[in-house]
């Protein structure tokens, strides 16, 4: 079936790349600017009878020439790869080992503690599992081929990000998830991680002053692993290429924490998804796309939440961490459950349902969904335009509570829920 597939045109790079990663090289494609969203019928019939960016030629006669040529042998063989790599790199100095690295984008462009055989042998009795054995599976986007890995290659990422051996179970439980923590969205999601249960104090992290930042070994690096093994594992993190983020993360270096469990007046949050509370385990978040903060409750703290909840992004539920002064301040309240304050954050967050739909995710997501008559997008779409709707149901919304005390804080993320792991299950 004759076929162009058009794109913007900074997705050039990226498309030509994947239709080669899918073994169709010749694949016709033709390009217009960027952007489309917001462009008036006459702005949009001026790309059709403009230029195509890319080519230089006008945008018509790609898509005539593109849909009449006959196939030629090239377009007939199509291509293939060899999806094996070596295990060893040659032997070389520090200094040129750690600019190999970096010309093949194996790092986060920090130094990386190079993972020699000695080093990799070391972190691997972190953990019983044998080398070879397969950990899971990770892709940058759902359209791409999803890479599989084992043990061993967990290993190599968390002697790179600087882990010692007894984290080795987190990474792989992380790592075990499925979920990446380097999406490939132009949207620059970033992926966050929080850990529950005994391990988090028998390998020394710290749920105290700081717990977000780059105060403790085990919470930078655990974090850090993560990222690399996303980006090295799913077959690169690379702009242009496997990377497409317009304007980048900064939680794409490292963000893993642990919950302040000892300390939270409410069940920790991996017994809220039916584990025991003697269970290590670790949950990962999709999202990072947005940070909000505040202190309280104090006196305005309901209308400052509304504000905040109509500042979030509407298909982005989130993840609230909460200092241990501002979680026994809502328990004072009278919220002394988490799903209780969840239950009043979703009632109390709401947007007009024109402003709920005027948003390029929803649409996509959930407009489908709502037209099908699924719940409650259904209800959602049928709201008269300045209509009041809740932005999040009560179990889309997650809250942790971690902290050092100096302040009754809270931080809100862009943190939908994904999986819990068993970290047990990988010692």
């Amino acid at each position: 079936m004759p076929t162009v597939a058009v794109h913007t045109d900074p997705f050039a790079r990226l498309a030509r790349a994947t239709a080669l990663a899918n073994g169709m090289p010749t694949a016709r494609q033709a390009f217009v600017p960027q952007p489309v969203v917001g462009r008036t019928p006459p702005q949009l019939r001026g790309y059709i009878e403009g230029v195509d960016p890319v080519s230089k030629r006008p945008f018509i006669q790609e898509v005539l020439e593109g849909l009449t040529r006959p196939l030629d042998d090239k377009d007939l063989k199509g291509v293939a790869f060899e999806r094996s790599t070596p295990r060893l790199v040659p032997p070389g100095t520090e200094e040129d080992l750690q600019q190999l690295f970096i010309e093949n984008k194996w790092t986060d462009f920090l130094p990386v503690i190079l993972p020699t055989e000695e080093r990799v042998a070391a972190m691997l009795r972190g953990t019983s599992h044998k080398p070879d054995e397969v950990v899971g599976r990770l892709a940058p986007t759902a359209f791409r081929e999803a890479w599989e890995f084992t043990v061993e290659k967990v290993a190599v990422n968390a002697v790179m990000a600087g882990c010692r051996p007894e984290y080795l179970p987190v990474v792989l439980a992380l790592a075990a998830s499925g979920q990446t923590a380097r999406s490939s969205s132009t949207t620059s999601f970033a992926t966050l991680a929080m850990v529950n249960g005994p391990i988090r104090n028998e390998i020394g992290m710290d749920s105290g002053i700081g717990v977000l930042g780059p105060f403790n070994h085990a919470n930078a690096t655990i974090g850090r692993a993560y990222n690399l093994l996303s980006q090295n594992l799913q077959g690169g993190s690379v702009p242009g290429e496997t990377y497409m983020g317009s304007l980048g993360n900064w939680y794409n270096y490292s963000a893993c924490f642990p919950e302040a469990e000892e300390r939270s007046p409410w069940p920790p949050f991996h017994v809220q998804k039916g584990f025991k509370a003697e269970e290590s385990v670790a949950s990962v978040f999709f999202g990072g796309r947005y940070t909000l903060a505040g202190f309280g409750p104090r006196e305005t703290w309901r209308e400052e939440f509304r504000r905040v909840f109509a500042a979030c992004e509407q298909h982005l539920a989130p993840l609230l961490v909460l200092d241990p002064i501002a979680a026994r301040g809502f328990v004072e309240l009278g919220f002394d459950n988490k799903e209780k304050l969840a239950e009043w954050l979703s009632d109390n967050g709401r947007l007009s349902a024109r402003e709920y739909w005027d948003n390029q995710w929803v649409q996509t997501l959930f407009r489908s969904l709502a037209v099908a008559g699924v719940e409650p997008y259904a209800a959602k779409y049928k709201a008269k335009p300045d209509e009041l709707i809740r932005v999040y149901e009560p179990s889309q919304i997650s809250i942790a509570v971690a902290g050092g005390e100096t302040q009754g804080a809270w931080r809100m993320f862009g943190g939908r829920y994904v999986k819990s792991v068993s970290v047990d299950a990988w010692r």
